[in-house]
């Protein structure tokens, strides 16, 4: 395939940087998509905002079959494109596309049955919890969008194609400035403004011209040609395949988002302004983050090409790679975000409350970013090696009984407030990762000889 890019041969972090950094602008453009959501509903009003972080977590839970899709793709289509199989490759990225439809489909009726009870349950009676409930339906429109999107975009990384996803952010991101103030506050007389409202439907137009320009980027690739009406048709043994690769990773980040309404749950009781807090201090925690997710996702074609063909060593050398880079990013990025903490939320709201909870949360996880990064590569090392199982049972501990176990502890047995959320999230993450590292080595000495070649070479001796 002429466009389509060989990871397994030439210097891994040259790889790194031609795949990390124009994701990592498509990621900063992403981000500041949604930045532009959260400044224009704190222009609103607190309980807008409030309403958008509870709605936000709770969509997001819809669409993470779109990350688990766009991991399947990825893992799938490089290991057949490193093992030479264009044939193949070929069928899992229409394959891709025909279960990204019908999932999206059975999303959003199951997001229209069960989403607004479980905002119900997560909040308190009011104005946020009506803003939260309007802001959500209006959402389940853009599913498709983002699950198609992500599924697509997973089969352009697996070429080596992180340019085209940072091409659809930029324009939506464009475009988002100018529709949210046109369709929140209209034009007298000839469109109305919807409020809250058109923050939703301003994603909702985005998000679709998004997917159709990823859909045109896919048509055009050495992939292309396979994106037949016959290749569309659902074929079981290549739905078997993403759904045991989707599953998993869909879980784990799903896992993930549920531990965001496990804090939001535990939120609600230190009042709106906390809320409202968490959700802008997640924003500009993902503004620091996301030259690290770039790193990390840049990890999963190239370890996953190189595994298809059988290079081993590479793939060791690929995750330490992935780690040293990040680690170097992380030591600027760091101590930036816990100085301007207060500014930055400054940025997005005027209440001094909501300021000071979300820097508090600002401080206290800045100082474990390293320890997500790592995590997030070992995600990607495991979905490479086609084990993408043990993201979910890693995700199990960490995001479901961690951030509840821990969070209650601090909270609830040793009264620390608001902070004792901030500190059972920590204490999940970290312990998480020494559980994390325990599983990558388990799985690398049964598949790739070790994470070290010292490991890989007494596998071979023995054998």
């Amino acid at each position: 395939m002429a466009d389509t890019q060989d990871l397994t041969q030439g210097a891994i972090l040259g790889h790194f940087r031609r795949l990390a950094v124009p994701a990592a602008i498509g990621m900063v453009f992403s981000t500041l998509y949604n930045v532009v959501d959260v400044w224009f509903a704190g222009r609103l009003n607190t309980d807008a905002q409030a309403g958008m972080a509870l709605a936000f977590q709770a969509i997001f839970i819809l669409i993470t079959v779109g990350f688990g899709l766009g991991a399947a793709m990825s893992s799938l289509v490089g290991n057949a494109l490193g093992a030479r199989e264009q044939a193949r490759a070929q069928t899992f990225a229409a394959q891709g596309v025909a279960y990204g439809i019908l999932a999206s489909a059975a999303l959003m009726v199951f997001g229209l049955v069960v989403g607004p009870q479980v905002i119900a349950f997560l909040s308190t009676p009011g104005p946020y919890r009506v803003a939260a409930t309007d802001y959500f339906r209006l959402m389940l429109l853009a599913v498709p969008g983002f699950v198609l999107a992500f599924g697509i975009n997973g089969s352009l990384q697996a070429q080596g194609d992180t340019k085209s996803m940072q091409y659809a952010m930029a324009a939506a991101f464009l475009a988002n400035i100018g529709l949210n103030p046109l369709l929140i506050y209209g034009i007298k007389g000839l469109i109305p403004g919807f409020g809250l409202a058109g923050i939703a439907l301003a994603t909702v137009v985005s998000q679709t011209g998004v997917l159709l320009f990823l859909f045109g980027r896919l048509r055009r690739s050495g992939l292309g040609q396979g994106l037949s009406f016959s290749r569309l048709t659902p074929q079981r043994q290549a739905f078997a395949a993403i759904t045991a690769q989707l599953v998993p990773t869909t879980f784990a980040t799903s896992v993930m988002m549920i531990a965001g309404l496990v804090v939001q749950y535990y939120m609600k009781g230190f009042g709106t302004a906390a809320v409202a807090a968490y959700g802008i201090a997640l924003r500009v925690e993902q503004l620091f983050l996301l030259p690290a997710l770039a790193i990390t996702g840049s990890l999963l074609p190239i370890a996953a090409q190189n595994y298809g063909a059988g290079a081993t060593d590479r793939v060791r050398q690929s995750l330490f790679t992935c780690w040293r880079i990040g680690f170097a990013y992380l030591a600027l990025a760091c101590p930036v975000l816990w100085l301007a903490a207060p500014a930055l939320m400054g940025l997005f709201t005027p209440d001094q409350q909501v300021v000071a909870v979300g820097v508090s949360y600002l401080h206290v996880d800045g100082l474990i970013l390293p320890a997500y990064m790592m995590l997030f590569a070992i995600n990607s090392f495991l979905q490479a090696l086609k084990k993408p199982i043990w993201t979910l049972w890693i995700g199990l501990y960490r995001q479901a009984f961690g951030v509840a176990a821990f969070s209650w502890l601090y909270v609830v047995g040793l009264g620390f407030g608001v902070e004792g959320v901030w500190f059972g999230i920590a204490t999940s993450v970290l312990t998480g990762l020494v559980l994390a590292l325990l599983v990558a080595g388990r799985v690398a000495r049964s598949l790739i000889g070790g994470l070290f070649r010292r490991q890989a070479a007494e596998g071979a001796a023995a054998e």
